[in-house]
């Protein structure tokens, strides 16, 4: 029911691919629309992968057509081998899914040296969306079996408590779910904001090494990503700690058992900010533009909410209209120069740039221009 922006098509023309994202955004939907006449592997089913856990070679032997799908190859690492065998023996082209890179980074395996790259996918993003509405989005997230359901709110309650059972356990980084899970909803409430580990380890009553290996896991099964502090500026000293976010609203607003998002609201901020922060997340990979994303906080307390590379400066604010107090942070920054441009997105009915050229774009507008490739 999406036509989704990542073209499996497309990236197979290239290379072999990694294809990462977490469990529930359409992975298997994806392959199966986009992909025809191809091998697939789906290590999921129990038969299929008892039969290459015994024998990996097994892969080698089989007649396979010139794409192969192994799906979830985190399952079994040593397939890998077999891959990077056929890549430079047979020429095949293989694309390898997973909703966790966690067995994929520990030592020993093989990463095929170069020869596939990694693509994600993420959640829904506006752009795939039919008749975008932000309010649904903000309440249900982009997963789309669960944006599309009448029950969304025990849907994502199902889904969290999947991952905390199938994902925490299967990783065996704790056999102390109920403490995992009060790290998940403490962490879920500061989603956006700068993390203290010390402070962490501190509420949930762990050591500061049980706190990393929590983050480990969330970020390996790709639940949790984070922006990097900017601390290049010199006017004013930066903080250096990075911000965290989940990699959906939805599960996010699960965590913290928060309450409906409507307009004007301090939750439609928050949550407004993290849909924005989403959004240049998905372009920036699905377009394969390499850019980083930062943030910037000042130890006086000024603040940007994203940076892009040195290209652009974003403030995200959910005011409907802007302000000279909002353009506080922005200007600090500006007075640095270092970046070169520098907006605020808002829900501002019109486009308009003030006298020392800061750009005031409405979020639709913003939405639009961005995923058209007209900011990088």
């Amino acid at each position: 029911m999406f036509k989704r922006t990542l073209s499996l098509i497309n990236l197979l023309k290239r290379k072999s691919f990694f294809l990462f994202g977490p469990r529930g955004t359409g992975k298997t939907t994806l392959i199966a629309s986009d992909l025809q006449n191809v091998t697939v592997i789906n290590l999921l089913e129990n038969k299929v992968y008892r039969e290459y856990l015994k024998n990996p070679s097994l892969l080698s032997e089989q007649t396979l057509r010139s794409i192969v799908v192994i799906d979830e190859v985190q399952k079994l690492p040593e397939l890998l081998d077999e891959v990077h065998h056929l890549i430079e023996t047979q020429k095949i082209t293989f694309l390898l899914t997973g909703s966790s890179a966690r067995k994929l980074k520990r030592g020993g395996v093989n990463l095929l040296a170069g020869r596939a790259w990694w693509a994600e996918l993420f959640p829904l993003t506006s752009q795939e969306i039919k008749d975008f509405d932000l309010l649904t989005y903000l309440n249900r997230g982009g997963l789309p079996a669960i944006y599309l359901s009448d029950d969304y709110e025990e849907e994502l309650r199902a889904y969290t408590a999947l991952y905390l059972r199938e994902e925490v356990l299967h990783e065996a980084v704790t056999r102390n779910i109920a403490r995992f899970s009060e790290f998940m909803e403490l962490l879920a409430l500061t989603n956006g904001q700068e993390i203290s580990y010390q402070n962490l380890a501190s509420d949930c009553g762990v050591s500061g090494n049980t706190i990393k290996s929590y983050f480990e896991v969330l970020e390996d099964t790709l639940l949790t990503f984070n922006l990097r502090a900017f601390t290049k500026t010199k006017k004013r000293k930066a903080i250096s700690r990075s911000k965290f976010y989940f990699f959906d609203i939805g599960v996010t607003a699960s965590l913290t058992g928060r309450g409906h998002v409507v307009f004007d609201s301090e939750l439609f901020g928050k949550a407004f900010e993290h849909f924005i922060v989403l959004e240049l997340r998905a372009y920036i990979s699905y377009s394969r533009s390499n850019k980083i994303l930062y943030y910037w906080r000042s130890t006086s307390q000024y603040e940007v909410d994203v940076i892009v590379d040195d290209l652009w400066g974003f403030e995200i604010k959910g005011a409907k209209q802007v302000n000279d107090r909002h353009l506080k942070g922005l200007r600090a920054l500006k007075e640095e120069g270092l970046i070169q441009n520098f907006a605020i997105i808002s829900r501002d009915f019109t486009e308009r740039t003030t006298k020392d050229d800061i750009k005031i774009i409405p979020w639709q507008s913003f939405l639009k221009k961005l995923w058209a490739g007209g900011f990088f």
